[in-house]
C-alpha cells in the first residue's frame, strides 16, 4: 500500500514506515526456507545466507547432479539473448500517440539519435554484468531487485547498475501491484552515512562516538516507499536503535527495479521455474547419490570375516598384492552377494533430467551434432519459445523494461544529452526490438505478407487496392526500420505514378 505523509508529521510518518517494514519482514520469512533449497540446488554458494549472517556455509557438499544449474545458466543467459542483447539495439524511442504524422516524421531523425544515444550509456556502464546476475536471481527465485542509480558526472557513462541480493532488501507492493516499497537494512559508519546522504541530520551523541571511533558500526534501514495522494517517491533512512529519520527526500523515480518471473493471487514475491521443478531437482539429485554410492560398493565391495582371532579388520587393506591372514581351516574374507543390480536408475534419472530441463525451458532446440531439423522446424520451435515467454516478457516489459528506460531517459534528460520531451507513451513512446520481440513482430509480418499474396492472386483488381507505399512504411514500422533508410512519401508517389502511366 502507499504511505500517506502528512504535512510536519514526521513521527506518524515514521511509525507508518516501521509498520510497514515489519510487515516486509514476517512476509519474506516465509519465502526463506524456499529460497535456500532452490539455491542450493541449482545456483549454490550464491553470496551470503538469506538470514544475512556473513558465514561460509558448506552448501556444494550435498549437490550430486548438475542438471538444474546448467539449465538455470542457460535460461539466465537466453533471458539476456533475448530481452537486452549485449552491443545489439533492442529498443527504439519513437513518437507517441499525441503527435501528428508529420510531427512524428521531422522529430524521426532526433529521436534516432537519441535511441543512439541512450543505448551507448548503456553499452559502456555496468549493465550487462549486473543485469545477468538479476537474470540468475529470477530463474532460480522468482524475484529481482536491480538498483539503477546516476554515475558521477566525467565517467564513462551515465549510469551505474547494481545487482542486489534478495537477502538485502524487503519488498512490498504499492497501490497499483508493482513492487514499489524497498526497504534496505545497511550497516554504516559516520562518515559512511555523511557520504551516502547530503544534508542528513545525525543527533550529536552520534556525531561525537563518530568522532571518536570512526569505524563504529550503525544499523539503519533505507527505505524507497510511494507517497500516497501525490506523485512520486520518498527516500528515507533511520536508524534501528536510536529511532528518528536521518534523511528524507522526495525522488520522482525510486532507484530500485524490482520484477519477478510469475506472480501467483495474494503472492507478493514471484514464483521461479526452478520451484515448479524443484522436487525432481531434488530426486535427480537423491538418485545420483545413490548411483554413486551403489558404484562405490560394486568397486570395492562388501566382506564378511570369520572371527578366528588372526583377521583384524582393522588392520585389513583392499590392494593388489596384499596378503591377508587367516586362521587354519577357516574361510578368511568372503565377498557378500549383492542381492540386486540398480539399472532402472539410469532410466529414472534419464526422465528426471528431461523433465528438469523442460521446465526450464532449454530443451527447445535440439544439441549441436544431434538430429538435425530443418529451417522449418526451427521456426517453429522458436515461435514455441516466443509464445512460452510471451506471459512472462508482458511482465518483464512492465516491472522492469520500462522503468529502465524510463529511469535512463530522464538521466539523460537531466543533464540535457537527449530531447526534453517526456517519455510517457504519449509524447514519445518506447518501441522494444530485442530478439524475443521481433520474433513475436515477425508472425505479424508473415500474415501480412500472407494477405499480400492472396490479393497478388486476385490479378490487377488485387493488387489496385493494395497501397504500397503505405505497406512499406508498416512493415518498417513493425520491424523496427531507421526512420533513415526509408525515403520520403514524395519520391513513392512519383514512382508510383510513373509506373501507372506506363
Amino acid at each position: 500500500m502507499d504511505i500517506k505523509q502528512d504535512n510536519g508529521q514526521d513521527e506518524l510518518f515514521l511509525s507508518a514506515i516501521i509498520e510497514e517494514f515489519s510487515k516486509a519482514r514476517s512476509r519474506r520469512s516465509q519465502w526463506e526456507g524456499l529460497w535456500h533449497d532452490c539455491y542450493d540446488y541449482a545456483l549454490p554458494h550464491r553470496g551470503t545466507s538469506l538470514s544475512g549472517s556473513s558465514e561460509n556455509r558448506r552448501r556444494g557438499e550435498h549437490l550430486f547432479d548438475a542438471t538444474a544449474s546448467d539449465a538455470v545458466d542457460e535460461l539466465a543467459s537466453l533471458l539476456l539473448g533475448n530481452l537486452t542483447p549485449p552491443l545489439v539495439p533492442w529498443f527504439a524511442i519513437k513518437a507517441g500517440t499525441d503527435l501528428s504524422e508529420e510531427e512524428a516524421q521531422k522529430i524521426a531523425p532526433v529521436l534516432d539519435k537519441a535511441t543512439r544515444i541512450v543505448q551507448a550509456h548503456f553499452d559502456q556502464s555496468n549493465f550487462l554484468v549486473e543485469v545477468h546476475q538479476c537474470f540468475l536471481d529470477l530463474v532460480v527465485a522468482g524475484t529481482a531487485s536491480l538498483a539503477f542509480e546516476e554515475a558521477d558526472p566525467g565517467a564513462a557513462s551515465a549510469f551505474r547498475f547494481t545487482a542486489l541480493p534478495l537477502q538485502d532488501v524487503y519488498l512490498g507492493e504499492g497501490d497499483h501491484g508493482g513492487l514499489d516499497q524497498v526497504f534496505r537494512p545497511l550497516s554504516l559508519t559516520v562518515p559512511q552515512i555523511l557520504a551516502r546522504y547530503d544534508g542528513v541530520e545525525l543527533p550529536l551523541h552520534i556525531l561525537q562516538d563518530g568522532y571518536n571511533s570512526p569505524d563504529k558500526i550503525y544499523h539503519m534501514v533505507e527505505c524507497v516507499v510511494p507517497v500516497g495522494g501525490q506523485r512520486g517517491y520518498r527516500l528515507c533512512a533511520f536508524l534501528v536503535d536510536d529511532g528518528g529519520f536521518v534523511f528524507s527526500e522526495k525522488i520522482s523515480s525510486s532507484p530500485f527495479i524490482n520484477f519477478r518471473w510469475m506472480k501467483s493471487p495474494g503472492d507478493v514475491y514471484g514464483r521461479s521455474p526452478v520451484m515448479k521443478s524443484l522436487p525432481d531437482i531434488k530426486t535427480a539429485n537423491k538418485v545420483v547419490e545413490l548411483i554413486l554410492k551403489n558404484a562405490s560398493i560394486a568397486v570395492t565391495g562388501i566382506w564378511q570375516a570369520e572371527d578366528d582371532g588372526v583377521i583384524n579388520p582393522a588392520t585389513i587393506e583392499l590392494v593388489p598384492g596384499a596378503i591377508i591372514p587367516k586362521a587354519l581351516g577357516s574361510k578368511g574374507l568372503t565377498p557378500l552377494e549383492m542381492p540386486a543390480r540398480f539399472d532402472v536408475s539410469q532410466l529414472v534419472l534419464e526422465d528426471l533430467r528431461t523433465r528438469i530441463r523442460h521446465a526450464l525451458l532449454v530443451d527447445r532446440l535440439p544439441p549441436v551434432g544431434g538430429n538435425k531439423l530443418t529451417a522449418t522446424e526451427i521456426l517453429e520451435r522458436s515461435g514455441q519459445m516466443a509464445l512460452l515467454l510471451g506471459a512472462t516478457f508482458g511482465r518483464l516489459q512492465v516491472e522492469f523494461l520500462n522503468p529502465l528506460l524510463q529511469q535512463a531517459y530522464q538521466i539523460l534528460r537531466r543533464r540535457g544529452v537527449v530531447p526534453d520531451l517526456p517519455l510517457d507513451g504519449r509524447t514519445l513512446a518506447i518501441e522494444y526490438r530485442s530478439p524475443l520481440a521481433r520474433a513475436q513482430a515477425g508472425q505479424h509480418v508473415q500474415s501480412m505478407m500472407g494477405w499480400l499474396q492472396t490479393a497478388s492472386a486476385l490479378g490487377p483488381e488485387g493488387l489496385a487496392r493494395v497501397d504500397r507505399g503505405a505497406m512499406v512504411d508498416y512493415l518498417a514500422r513493425i520491424l523496427g526500420v531507421p526512420a533513415a533508410l526509408i525515403l520520403p512519401d514524395t519520391v513513392d508517389s512519383q514512382s508510383n505514378s510513373t509506373s501507372n502511366t506506363q
